[in-house]
C-alpha cells in the first residue's frame, strides 16, 4: 500500500494556490475599488477616526459629504496625487482619492478608490504606489472589488463600455471663459448658488497648472429630475454586497479657460464596467441620466444648455 503524506499534500496544494495568486497579480489586473475593512457601528461614529487616520498618514482632507443615509464620503489628496495629476493635460481628475464609510444592514464598510486603477482611467503618468501604501496603512486592505473580472492598465486606458459609448477623451464641454480665473470663479459661483441642483464638495488646485478639480454633489430636491440625483442613480447601479459608494461625487474640471465634466456614459461605466445594459439594475434604468447630469453640470459651470432637435 502506498502511504500518502497528507501534510506534504496540503503544503503542496497551498504552494500551488499561492503560485496561482502570483500569476493573477503578475497579470496586473485591477478593480476600481478597495475594501479596507468591515465592522459594526454607526457611520457618524467612524468618520472622525477615519479622517484622523488619513491625516496621520500624510493625506489632506479636501472635502466630505453624506450623499444619502448610511453613507459618508471623504475626499483626500497629497503631493504625489497632485504631481501625477499634472502629468496629463486633463489629468486633474486623478488629484483626489475617495474614501467611503457605508452602513449596509449591520455591517459597516470602509472602502476607497484604487489609486492605480484611477491613474490608468485618467491617463496620468507616475508611480502612485506610495498613495496605495499610505491608504493601506491608514485604513487597511482586504481586497479589490467592483466587477467580477479586473482589467489591466492598458485595458483601462482604452476603455469604453460598448460601441457608441464615450471614452475618457470625450467629455462634456460645459463652458468657456476668457481666462482660467474667470472659469474658476464661475464654477465657484454656480456651485454656491446650487445651480442645477449641485453643491460643492471639494476643490483641488493642481500646482503649476491652470487646472482645478471640483467635487460636485447632485440632488433633485430643487430640480425635480431624479435622473441627475446621486441617491437615485446609486440606488440603481450600486447593489452588490460590498457597496461602491466611493464612486461619488461627480467632478467638474477647469483647465485654462475651459470647463468640462466626464461624460456619464464613461464616468459610470469605468467604475461599474460589469453593469448590465438591461435588467433590474442596469444602464437602461438610468438612460436619461447622462443628459440630466450634463445639464446640471452645465448650469453649475455657468454654461449654456444646447437644445437637441
Amino acid at each position: 500500500m502506498i502511504k500518502v503524506n497528507t501534510k506534504m499534500l496540503s503544503i503542496a496544494a497551498a504552494a500551488v494556490i499561492s503560485m496561482a495568486s502570483m500569476v493573477v497579480n503578475a497579470a496586473g489586473e485591477m478593480k476600481p475599488f478597495i475594501l479596507a475593512s468591515t465592522g459594526t457601528g454607526a457611520v457618524a461614529d467612524k468618520v472622525a477616526d477615519v479622517k484622523k487616520s488619513l491625516t496621520d498618514n500624510g493625506f489632506e482632507v479636501a472635502g466630505e459629504y453624506s450623499p444619502y443615509d448610511n453613507a459618508h464620503i471623504i475626499i483626500v489628496t497629497d503631493s504625489t496625487l497632485k504631481k501625477v495629476a499634472g502629468s496629463h493635460e486633463r489629468g486633474g481628475y486623478a488629484a483626489g482619492q475617495r474614501v467611503a464609510i457605508t452602513k449596509l444592514g449591520d455591517q459597516l464598510q470602509i472602502t476607497y478608490t484604487n489609486p492605480a486603477y484611477m491613474a490608468a482611467a485618467y491617463h496620468v503618468k507616475g508611480d502612485v504606489s506610495s498613495v496605495t501604501n499610505a491608504l493601506n496603512k491608514a485604513l487597511g486592505s482586504v481586497k479589490e472589488f467592483g466587477p467580477e473580472d479586473g482589467m489591466t492598465a492598458e485595458d483601462i486606458k482604452g476603455y469604453h463600455y460598448t460601441f457608441g459609448m464615450e471614452y475618457f477623451d470625450e467629455p462634456y464641454d460645459l463652458a468657456t471663459y476668457n481666462s482660467y480665473e474667470e472659469a474658476v470663479a464661475a464654477v465657484e459661483k454656480g456651485l454656491a448658488e446650487g445651480a442645477g441642483g449641485t453643491s460643492k464638495v471639494y476643490r483641488i488646485d493642481i500646482p503649476g497648472k491652470k487646472q482645478t478639480l471640483f467635487g460636485v454633489a447632485m440632488s433633485s430636491e430643487t430640480t425635480g429630475n431624479k435622473y441627475m440625483d446621486d441617491t437615485f442613480i446609486m440606488s440603481e447601479i450600486d447593489f452588490k454586497d460590498v457597496r461602491s459608494t466611493a464612486h461619488l461625487p461627480y467632478d467638474i474640471l477647469v483647465t485654462g479657460d475651459s470647463v468640462e465634466g466626464l461624460h456619464a456614459r464613461f464616468r459610470i461605466a469605468i467604475n461599474f464596467p460589469d453593469l448590465s445594459m438591461m435588467g433590474a439594475n442596469s444602464f437602461m434604468n438610468i438612460m436619461p441620466s447622462p443628459d440630466a447630469i450634463r445639464d446640471s453640470l452645465t448650469k453649475a459651470a455657468g454654461g449654456t444648455i444646447e437644445e437637441e432637435f
